[in-house]
């Protein structure tokens, strides 16, 4: 463990940027998880400084209150110390004062995700929105930031890598950072570290790829490679003719970690955060699942870069960070890049047709496996996302929908009706395209400095049917707004794709999710109306025994498949179980095993026409639905 250090701050102030809010940035203590900054205000309100840390960062809906995490503010003039006030959870004012007002703070910064920031012997990351507290009315201000080297010795080989445009640093090295304003600085978060770093160009625009944590023989020119072909291909998706990129340079910032998923888009850049088992191997040409799911993750983040970044709600136009900001259009923000982010994949090339819908069957199974989809829309989802989808408990299966994977269906079987009704000429690629044309391109370009209008909640059919004279008004309240499934299969058999739903034989089960607790078996979730529900088992209940025979956490592990394996659909056990401290007994009747396996086949057809049809090609079909 490396020992606390003491930093010395020095103090930068480049010519030609008066006026500028600057903000000094140092890893003060790696193995007390501390980064030290200080802010400098030239011009603080005279009658007294208003600060404040955001309550959230944009693309992760959910209040997270970073100014928790900021520890021994204090602030001066001169020399002298000025009462800083707390005003709520989130903001301070200083006294009036004479002169420059200086501000300094510690972050504690121990949170391994995309969301915030985090601090140790191995590496740095933070974003903005958890270091940077904003200076109230100075927001539109040039901000500028020093972001200087950890006085530690294991750190004199680290290096840095954002998006943010250099002032006086080298690319890659410490030195100062400047954004145009607040809204531009919150959104280039930065990896420091000894990180692996490749490089490549997609359309002219020079992409960093960065990987930090330990992968032994990870085949980086592989990941490069098959990158650069999804960012292509979605550069000519949105700019077919000029295949102009909306940003001058894009970082791939990515952290490897023995169990993890998980990203976060930025105009210039993406946060993910991944299993070490999902990069690939060298000398070991064949795809992995973790690695097609890697792909995905980088073609869904990329993907953001217009739609979300760009393309906004128009609730989303100008964050209010501060609070919660609704909108009901989530299913088509995030679940259309997730429809997208897969399709991008075959498109580019890096998987085949078949591999493609596995992935699609995939998400099919996980939307139909919770009843939560038949009581709350994607639209309500959408909505609720503050409160409901990111702070889901035991019961979400039975309370919620996903507007991700919903969303990519909703979005599918929009591109499957108008490419049948239109007879291949129109798709919802034209609709994307129109969307950036008019909410994203001609508002906000490379610098995100324009005046954007944002789509409203109530727009997108009038859109669909200006772009596509297809009326999919219809489809919307009952996919969207309403909470019907999406009828995939007769979508899907007009262009030769197949949905097997199964076979009808399924195993005993008790309709639980089951979770490892220690050496226990703990029910995660007991799906609605299945066996364990019927029965009176919950969430959180510990399974002892079945039938006498003692259930532990390796059943939990294959689902109770073994533990359950001896008995027939409709036969009666007796289930031993802990709920709190108090052992108590059921009988539960095994029902039929509820997991979805639909499967998606590619139908033998004679008519060339319904594959080039198909949304993973751009041909156009010659063949209208029936």
């Amino acid at each position: 463990m490396a020992k606390a250090t003491q930093t010395k701050r020095q103090s930068t102030m480049p010519v030609g940027t008066a006026g500028a809010v600057h903000y000094t940035i140092i890893p003060k203590d790696l193995a007390a998880h501390l980064f030290e900054v200080t802010l400098d205000i030239a011009e603080p309100d005279a009658e007294g400084q208003v600060v404040s840390l955001p309550a959230w960062i944009p693309g992760s809906y959910m209040v997270r209150e970073f100014a928790r995490n900021i520890i021994q503010i204090k602030a001066t003039s001169g020399g002298k110390k000025v009462v800083l006030k707390k005003r709520d959870k989130h903001t301070w004012q200083a006294a009036p004062c004479q002169g420059a007002l200086t501000i300094s703070y510690e972050v504690y910064a121990w949170d391994l995700s995309v969301r915030a920031a985090h601090l140790d012997q191995s590496h740095g990351f933070f974003n903005g929105t958890s270091v940077f507290l904003s200076v109230h009315g100075q927001e539109s201000a040039p901000h500028i930031v020093d972001i200087q080297r950890a006085a530690d010795a294991s750190c004199a080989t680290w290096r840095v890598a954002t998006s943010l445009p250099e002032l006086k640093a080298k690319r890659y090295g410490f030195g100062t950072y400047i954004a145009a304003n607040y809204d531009e600085l919150i959104d280039h978060p930065v990896e420091m570290g000894d990180f692996a770093l490749a490089t490549f160009e997609a359309h002219g625009i020079p992409h960093d790829f960065v990987v930090t944590g330990k992968v032994p023989n990870m085949d980086m020119a592989r990941m490069v490679a098959d990158v650069q072909k999804i960012c292509e291909s979605q550069i000519a998706f949105f700019e077919p003719r000029t295949k102009k990129a909306p940003m001058d340079r894009y970082v791939f910032m990515t952290m490897v970690v023995g169990e993890g998923y998980g990203g976060l888009e930025h105009r210039a850049s993406t946060a993910l955060i991944c299993n070490r088992n999902d990069i690939p191997v060298k000398h070991q040409p064949e795809m992995s699942e973790g690695y097609k799911g890697f792909l995905g993750l980088c073609s869904h983040e990329y993907f953001h870069t217009w739609n979300v970044k760009r393309i906004k709600p128009a609730a989303f136009a100008s964050y209010d960070l501060r609070q919660e900001n609704y909108t009901s259009l989530l299913w088509l923000f995030e679940g259309f890049t997730s429809y997208y982010d897969d399709l991008m994949l075959v498109r580019a090339g890096t998987i085949d047709e078949t591999a493609y819908l596995k992935l699609v069957s995939k998400t099919i199974n996980m939307v139909t496996r919770g009843s939560g989809r038949l009581k709350q829309s994607v639209a309500e989802s959408s909505f609720d996302a503050w409160t409901k989808y990111y702070r889901q408990d035991e019961n979400s299966p039975n309370a919620i929908v996903s507007y991700y994977t919903k969303g990519s269906l909703v979005a599918l079987g929009l591109d499957l009706t108008i490419r049948a009704e239109t007879e291949g000429k129109k798709s919802l690629d034209d609709v994307m395209r129109a969307l950036w044309q008019k909410y994203g391109r001609d508002f906000y370009s490379r610098t995100l400095t324009g005046t954007q209008q944002g789509l409203p909640e109530n727009e997108f059919e009038a859109l669909v049917e200006q772009v596509t004279g297809v009326n999919v008004r219809r489809f919307v309240d009952k996919h969207v707004r309403g909470t019907e499934d999406v009828p995939l299969a007769k979508l899907y058999a007009d262009f030769g794709v197949h949905l097997d739903t199964g076979s009808a034989t399924k195993k005993a089960s008790l309709g639980i999710k089951a979770a490892r607790d220690g050496n226990d078996c703990k029910i995660a979730s007991a799906y609605e109306g299945r066996a364990a529900h019927v029965a009176g088992l919950s969430a959180q209940d510990v399974i002892v025994a079945i039938n006498g025979l003692r259930v532990t956490a390796a059943d939990a592990a294959d689902g109770l498949t073994t533990a359950l394996g001896r008995y027939r659909v409709g036969e009666v056990v007796e289930i031993h179980a802990f709920r709190r401290d108090e052992l108590f007994v059921v009988k539960a009747k095994l029902q039929a095993d509820d997991v979805p396996t639909n499967q998606l086949k590619l139908v033998v057809e004679q008519d060339a026409a319904l594959a080039t049809a198909r949304p993973t090609y751009v041909k156009k079909a010659k063949r209208s639905a029936s």
